[in-house]
């Protein structure tokens, strides 16, 4: 899993590549990220599936704030990304949010 990052011209927007793995994809079919950026709809962000069996879909964000998100994978399995940021405690199970931030360094 991974986090591609690279930032507007004019440093409005940053522009954020989401990964899943083959290996982390486990032979999913299917894949959807959720997070503060889509009010955590499991439906409306799906990703795209890579001959090699990996998944990605690119979002731009605003600047300067940090996004919860987790990915569903085949509709019943939420994964963190392994190299999220940082993880933070979800409100709502027993488990972690994975972060990106989109600071400007």
């Amino acid at each position: 899993m991974g986090l591609k990052k690279s930032f507007s011209a004019d440093k409005t927007k940053c522009s954020v590549t989401f990964t899943v793995s083959a290996e982390a994809a486990h032979g999913a079919k299917q894949a959807n990220i959720a997070g503060d950026f889509n009010s955590w709809s499991s439906t409306n962000t799906p990703m795209k599936m890579e001959k090699n069996g990996s998944f990605s879909v690119t979002l731009e964000l605003d600047v300067n704030r940090e996004y919860q998100f987790r990915y569903l994978l085949d509709n019943s399995r939420w994964e963190n990304d392994w190299n999220a940021d940082k993880y933070v405690p979800a409100p709502y199970s027993n488990a972690d949010n994975s972060v990106v931030e989109t600071f400007l360094k």
